[in-house]
């Protein structure tokens, strides 16, 4: 039986050693949780004669200690040997080879997320966990190439089950010693019908390159992912034309804030403060109807002052304004590819600030695994039911659920055209 804590007593001493008593503490119930997985087994406990209906096979006393890495610390079990059963007993407590457990792992791409390099793993995690923490450089590195081949196997998951509703596509540069200057991060997102967003692809190529998208989405779509309504992406022609090619019922929208970013720069400096909130405005019009108006008022403000810049604004008009087909709740999530570059700033701030990465497909899996771990923290697109009714091929007009005419209204505007 333990032995009772006299609080008044032994406070001071306890409090000082706190750490330590805990993890003793857990390495106790661990180690008994081991011997009672044994005991289960067997159907006896220690000792006890084995009777004639229990299973075949002995205790043959304890392997070698081993260290074994919680979120908490480090501790050292003993794991029960057994000799003599028919088939070759696979611990549930503890697997074979098992080092650190599964949420210290998870735990891992988190912190390398928010700053902590490998060097300074070992030191960081020293005085946390342990002396016995397996968390050297060189078992980080081991870890990488264990999500290499999780990224692997991700690339060829099944997406059949996917009820697709929008697709943001970005290509992105990071600073992360890539192969190729030109190479990019091809990274697509999808807005499913029951609300929530997913990776779906991240893969090198090149983000002007129509192959190179057409590329990802024939891949996408040999797995099964269905066809999306809406596609948001940059102003790069490759998508677009990948697009075509792969999914091309699918409506297309064009990025308004690189569109802001590509006007203003044909604007002169003074002029930009103002011209920004005109395209603001624009941008945020309540109707189709109201952004074509002040498209033509922004042409009659600027034509002549700033005639690239109302070119620029003009070009590739219809792909700025399809989101007033999809329900309004939905457009400040339509009108932007922040969805892809938001949750990437925070990636490219590690990749940036350490080039690490010597090969493509490295860099690839690593930068996968992070925006997994931003995965977690993704939220919902606003009024989730809308995203069924889009997905169910419910029409929309402004923003708003367009309502079909009954038959008899029909027949009136008939007669009446009679």
């Amino acid at each position: 039986m333990e032995k009772s804590i006299e609080p008044a007593a032994t406070s001071s001493p306890l409090w000082a050693q706190l750490e330590s008593y805990a993890r003793e503490r857990i390495q106790g119930f661990v180690q008994r949780l081991l011997e009672e997985e044994l005991d289960e087994l067997l159907g006896r406990k220690k000792s006890e004669r084995r009777g004639p209906e229990s299973p075949v096979g002995y205790r043959n006393g304890f392997g070698k200690p081993r260290q074994l890495t919680l979120t908490n610390g480090t501790i050292t079990l003993r794991r029960p040997r057994v000799r003599d059963l028919e088939e070759r007993f696979v611990s549930r407590v503890l697997p074979l080879f098992k080092r650190r457990s599964e949420e210290l792992g998870a735990l891992l791409p988190e912190l390398y997320l928010h700053g902590l390099a490998l060097g300074d793993f070992e030191l960081a995690f020293r005085g946390l966990l342990g002396d016995g923490a397996p968390l050297s450089p060189n078992s980080i590195l081991r870890l990488q190439r264990s999500w290499q081949a999780q990224y692997e196997a991700w690339s060829h998951r099944d997406l059949s089950a996917l009820e697709l509703v929008y697709l943001w596509a970005d290509g992105l540069y990071v600073k992360a010693g890539l192969e190729d200057t030109k190479a990019a991060l091809l990274v697509m997102i999808g807005g499913l019908a029951d609300g929530r967003k997913v990776i779906l692809a991240v893969e090198s190529g090149e983000r002007e390159s129509t192959e190179s998208w057409a590329s990802v989405l024939r891949d996408l779509k040999g797995r099964g992912l269905p066809a999306p309504k809406l596609t948001i992406g940059d102003g790069h022609l490759g998508i677009w034309g990948g697009l075509r090619q792969v999914y091309p019922a699918s409506a297309e929208q064009r990025c308004w804030n690189h569109k802001l970013r590509n006007v203003l720069d044909a604007v002169p400096e003074k002029a930009q403060p103002e011209v920004k909130a005109a395209l603001q405005a624009l941008a945020h019009a309540a109707s189709r109807g109201e952004a074509e108006r002040q498209r033509r008022t922004f042409r009659w403000a600027y034509a002549k002052r700033c005639p690239k810049a109302v070119a620029r604004l003009e070009g590739d008009w219809e792909r700025m304004v399809s989101y007033y087909a999809f329900p309004k709740e939905h457009w400040r999530h339509l009108r932007t590819t922040n969805v892809v570059e938001s949750p990437f700033d925070a990636v490219r701030l590690r990749t940036s600030a350490a080039k690490r990465y010597k090969r493509v497909d490295h860099a690839s899996a690593m930068i996968w695994r992070l925006l997994l771990v931003v995965e977690h923290h993704f939220r919902k697109l606003n009024a989730p039911e809308r995203c069924r009714e889009v997905y169910d091929h419910k029409t929309y007009v402004d923003g708003e659920r367009a309502v079909t005419p009954t038959l008899s209204v029909q027949m009136t505007r008939k007669e009446r055209a009679a």
